[in-house]
């Protein structure tokens, strides 16, 4: 969430970035967290003095009562009686404010950077980059669904059976193909420094508002009410919560943690041609890339990630683009983020497959996320995360764009990990 200095010092910036964000009512909500927090400030103020008060009257009855000064010892007492009294009720108006004003915080979303532009949704997002190879594919070609059934790689309708829509079954060729990205995908991440992390895929209600997804996606999440767990959406969750209350050491930045993990959303409200096969689930597969860095370097450690991103998607050989998403397409935690999108020609469609956020001090405020400087000063840590990759999309690509008359060809970068460079 955003830091109370950030909303004081820099209001006016503050509330640009919120309405590039779309934000409704950005002017009067950052008035009224900055009310809360002057009516904190000043409650505060009023204790330390009655402490102040306190301790100094205090110290006179002992010697007032020495003197005999009976009267007067007792009109000390019964001030001091009074202002403990008063600043119980004092104390009950700050910590109200407090958690008023931390409460609207947590609605608040992050303020973008200067260079994600202007724009209401997907359509004024910016391409920045495009590239892969060009797919020609037979006149007769199939969408991935179609695919899956002729060669025996996914069943839907027996996942719709077993559990309902989304929740697809793989078998044979699929589940070995679905298995060599993951390994590939965690072998790409570990060469390039990342530690391998396998966390728990279900967390508690303070993991989720630490990383945003609370109260912000509270709907889309899978909650196991008996136990008030939820099922992660993304490993994002649990690695980035390793860190929360965690104060690090400058030298041990930037921290570079991968996993993989099964997805879980409940996406509300999705229908149409863009859920059918592996377009959109309810569960799906992910190796997931987490930093925590200074915010000196976190601009370099954004770039770093994108740039992997990109070379696994050369590695698999498929058309791609690189968007940077505007103020009413970034996420409500994100100061910025690049979208990564395949091509699909069977589809004639963009299918995305990776954002790769920055977050600035955003996340790292709710964890309490922190590293202590040279000078042993603490700061606020910058937190980043990225797909690398979503398979759902990725398989579905590779299916489209790689079938030929003979079956579907393999890239060369996953042939060692699938054990086999074409599916008959």
């Amino acid at each position: 969430m955003l830091t109370i200095k950030q909303i004081t010092e820099d209001t006016d910036k503050v509330i640009r970035g919120l309405e590039k964000k779309h934000f409704a009512n950005a002017k009067e909500t950052i008035a009224q967290v900055l009310e809360l927090n002057s009516k904190r400030r000043n409650a505060q103020a009023q204790l330390d003095k009655n402490l102040a008060e306190v301790n100094a009257t205090s110290k006179t009855i002992g010697q007032l009562m020495k003197e005999g000064k009976k009267e007067e010892a007792e009109t000390a007492k019964a001030r001091v009686s009074e202002i403990k009294e008063t600043s119980k009720a004092l104390q009950a108006e700050m910590d109200q404010a407090a958690e008023d004003m931390q409460n609207l915080l947590y609605t608040i979303p992050n303020v973008p950077y200067e260079e994600v532009p202007e724009g209401a949704g997907a359509e004024d997002n910016l391409v920045v980059k495009m590239g892969g190879m060009e797919t020609e594919l037979p006149k007769d070609a199939l969408p991935h669904w179609e695919l899956a059934k002729k060669y025996n790689l996914i069943d839907f309708d027996l996942g719709v059976k077993i559990t309902g829509a989304g929740f697809p079954v793989y078998r044979g060729q699929g589940a070995r193909l679905q298995r060599a990205l993951i390994n590939f995908f965690l072998d790409e991440a570990r060469a390039a420094g990342y530690e391998e992390i396998m966390p728990p895929t279900v967390v508690n209600a303070a993991s989720g508002y630490g990383t945003g997804q609370l109260p912000d996606k509270e709907g889309q999440m899978y909650h196991c009410n008996l136990d008030d767990l939820y099922l992660i959406p993304t490993a994002e969750v649990p690695v980035t919560n390793i860190y929360r209350d965690v104060i690090l050491d400058e030298k041990q930045l930037p921290i570079k943690n991968c996993a993989y993990t099964e997805c879980f959303r409940r996406e509300a409200g999705s229908y149409g041609k863009d859920v059918r096969g592996l377009n959109r689930l309810h569960e799906f597969s992910k190796v997931e890339l987490v930093r925590i860095d200074t915010p000196e370097h976190s601009r370099q450690s954004h770039q770093e990630m994108l740039d992997h991103v990109e070379g696994l998607l050369k590695k698999l050989e498929l058309p791609y683009r690189i968007l940077r998403l505007c103020g009413g397409d970034i996420s409500f935690t994100a100061a910025i983020c690049y979208d990564f999108e395949v091509y699909s020609e069977a589809q004639k469609r963009w299918l995305e497959v990776s954002s790769v956020s920055n977050f600035d001090t955003y996340q790292a405020n709710r964890l309490k996320c922190r590293y202590r400087t040279a000078n042993k000063k603490t700061e606020l840590c910058h937190t980043l995360n990225g797909s690398a990759l979503a398979l759902p999309r990725i398989v579905a690509a590779l299916l489209e764009n790689n079938q030929t008359p003979e079956g579907i060809r393999i890239p060369k970068a996953l042939v060692s990990y699938c054990g086999f460079d074409m599916i008959k």
